[in-house]
């Protein structure tokens, strides 16, 4: 936690305050009830959002650490390799 000043208060783990519930926003759930023309079900997904940034974040680290550009996922190690060993 900072002060007003912008100075840590709280340096260690001892003094850190967990986040709690209290400490979000208030979300309102909106719910949809339009069927998805993309899938045979016509259902929607609810949770892919959230995991989409993530696998970016780690594409550009890796690219950052060894110079190659990852343009698909899964990152796997024969795949990085074959990159490297391809690299001009």
């Amino acid at each position: 936690m900072f002060n007003a000043d912008g100075v840590m208060e709280n340096a260690g783990f001892l003094d850190y305050r967990i986040p709690v519930a209290s400490d979000l926003p208030m979300i309102d759930t909106v719910i949809v009830e339009v069927p998805n023309p993309m899938h045979p079900y016509g259902v929607r997904g609810v949770g892919e959002t959230p995991i989409v940034p993530p696998l970016a974040a780690v594409a550009n680290a890796v690219q950052r650490a060894c110079g190659v550009e990852i343009r698909e996922l899964p990152i796997s190690p024969p795949k990085l390799l074959e990159l490297l060993e391809n690299a001009p």
